[in-house]
């Protein structure tokens, strides 16, 4: 979760009135601060690009109609902030994320106008090789050439241990964000943006191990809503079997496989659920740890949780996926459960529904 003070967290429970800042970065150099009737920012971690973003607001003139508006608009960004304000009538605001604008579109006379744009992966996507792009060294160092490449000043931030990967030569016309999150998959990792325009290298934090970040619960005070529960077994998968081999680097076929070995899981590998393998395979991975990180992470994504769910709650700006959750339900039952996606109003009101990918009961 971005760091907020406790009087924050707190505040989200009270009746007040959110604090939403949208600032409109133009490419000529101006700022112009956007007063908007309505918009959300949405959040998905299974999402190539994670956060996108809709902005109404109600002037007009924001909408490009001469080749000189069209070339302050074309590159343009968007920096959107929520946050709470306290009845001494300061407030405390969190980034929702850096997006390129993507479309300016409504009534050139009246409004209202909405604005969609995409967090800043979208740039380094786009910017699809023109010639052979060879990737080696490290899982940091590659990916950060790569983001670098497009986005020179973007800071690249690791929490994972740095590993080797094999040379892989990436084709003209490669995208080269789906080239950083391939190569982060070596580490056992995954790559995006922050709320904050950085790029983290980082890994899926264990719902067991990491202290809940936040508390939905159904009492007094309380952000909790309303709660549902479901399971699917479409496309999911108790096993990933990970292979790595680099001729390029005169190195043997490695290969690792990982399963659901908690017997008490409903997709234990050795259970009545089955044995449902998914292979992935990378000339990245040079190691048998390599391929086991990278499997364990898949796994993690793959396997059906032990509980599925969707919670709504008071709106939690500061929230990103794969924080820990604890959620205690009407009839005192708790859980622990991290979220995948959420969409964050920018209006008053609404629900805020988190989508999870994992639950866990909570003693």
């Amino acid at each position: 979760m971005y760091p907020v003070s406790d009087r924050f967290l707190a505040r989200l429970a009270e009746n007040h009135d959110p604090a939403v800042e949208v600032l409109l970065f133009l490419t000529d150099g101006r700022t112009v601060t956007l007063d908007h009737i309505d918009g959300s920012v949405q959040v998905d971690r299974s999402q190539t690009v994670r956060r996108t973003c809709t902005v109404t607001i109600a002037d007009p003139s924001v909408i490009p109609r001469s080749p000189a508006d069209q070339l302050a608009t074309y590159g343009a960004r968007l920096r959107i902030s929520r946050g709470v304000t306290y009845g001494d009538g300061s407030s405390e605001l969190v980034p929702l994320g850096l997006f390129r604008l993507d479309s300016v579109s409504g009534d050139v006379n009246e409004g209202p106008v909405t604005l969609q744009g995409k967090d800043l992966s979208a740039v380094i996507a786009d910017d699809k090789f023109t010639d052979p792009w060879p990737a080696s060294g490290t899982v940091v160092s590659a990916i950060t050439a790569l983001v670098q490449r497009s986005l020179p000043t973007t800071e690249v931030i690791s929490s994972i241990v740095d590993v080797a990967i094999g040379r892989k030569t990436y084709d003209v016309e490669a995208d080269p964000w789906t080239a950083c999150k391939e190569i982060a998959a070596a580490a056992g990792a995954e790559v995006y943006f922050t709320p904050d325009g950085t790029v983290t290298i980082t890994t899926l934090p264990d719902i067991l191990t990491t202290t809940p970040v936040w508390e939905i619960a159904a009492e007094e005070g309380g952000v909790y809503i309303r709660a549902t529960r479901g399971m699917s077994s479409d496309n999911v998968f108790n096993g990933v079997l990970a292979r790595g081999e680099n001729a390029s680097d005169n190195v043997a076929p490695v290969r690792s496989l990982v399963v659901d070995n908690d017997s008490s899981s409903p997709t234990y590998w050795s259970g009545p659920f089955g044995r449902r393998p998914k292979y992935y395979s990378s000339p990245t991975l040079t190691t048998t740890s390599a391929c086991t990180a990278a499997a364990t992470l898949l796994l993690a994504q793959a396997k059906a949780p032990n509980a599925s769910g969707d919670i709504s709650s008071l709106p939690n700006p500061a929230l990103e996926p794969g924080d820990v959750l604890r959620i205690t339900h009407p009839d005192g039952s708790r859980e622990l459960q991290q979220p995948t996606s959420f969409t964050v109003p920018l209006g008053l009101g609404g629900d805020f529904p988190i989508s999870t990918i994992s639950a866990k009961e909570d003693a």
